[in-house]
Formats: structure tokens, sequence, C-alpha cells
């Protein structure tokens, strides 16, 4: 079983950086892939985007270029997992979590459903 904790969330002003951090633990973690997500008020998961197995990172468009997706060198049981969030904006507000995806394929990663593990999610507020 994998555990997910995050944290970093809180409250910015829009334009300012914020910096998520995941720890995950247990489990043979080279055997999963990690991603971010972000779910808004009244509405569904987003994905962000993923670090997989291989080391290579995906993104979802909506952050391409202002979201990094990094991680410590990984080991088998423990890994730490960030995602650089820069030049913020009232819609990303939301809450972030990050998730554990088994042996997954690429078109796997975007799909909430996939993950089987979850982190209790941390909260970030964007002000205008």
């Amino acid at each position: 079983q994998v555990q997910l904790v995050e944290s970093g969330g809180g409250l910015v002003q829009a334009g300012g950086s914020l910096r998520l951090s995941c720890v995950a633990s247990g489990g043979n973690l080279r055997m999963y892939d990690l991603g971010w997500f972000r779910q808004a008020p009244g509405k569904e998961r987003e994905f962000i985007g993923a670090i997989r197995r291989n080391s290579n990172i995906v993104y979802a468009d909506s952050v391409k270029g202002r979201f990094t997706i990094s991680r410590d060198k990984a080991e088998n049981t423990k890994n730490t997992m960030y995602l650089q969030m820069n030049s913020l904006k009232p819609e990303d507000t939301a809450v972030y979590s990050c998730a554990a995806l088994y042996a997954g394929i690429l078109s796997s990663l975007w799909s909430a459903r996939n993950y089987r593990y979850w982190g209790q999610g941390t909260q970030v507020t964007v002000s205008s």
C-alpha cells in the first residue's frame, strides 16, 4: 500500500508562486507513476501532470509553461514529488492532490479513476 502526503498549499496573490510537495511511501514505488490533480469547488477533478516510472513527465495543456513537476531521486520505498507553480491565477484555486497509478500506460495518466492511491490534498487559494 502506498501512502501519499501533500504539503505546501496556502494563500498567494495572483502572479505569485507556490511549491507543493508530495511524499510517497510504502509499496514498490518503482512500479508507480505519480500524478498531480486539482479540484475546484463545483468542478470535476482535473489532471495537471504526472511523472512516470521512467521519469518522463507529462503536463496538461492548461498548465504548460507555468507549472513544473520534479522529483527527488527515486527510491524503492520513498519518493518526494514536487509541483512548482508560477504565475498563479485566481482560476488555479483548488484542492491539489497527488496520486499513484500502478504500472500505467501513457493514455491512462489523464483519468483520475485509474489512480489507486490518493493523498488528502492541500488547498491552494489565489487571490486577485
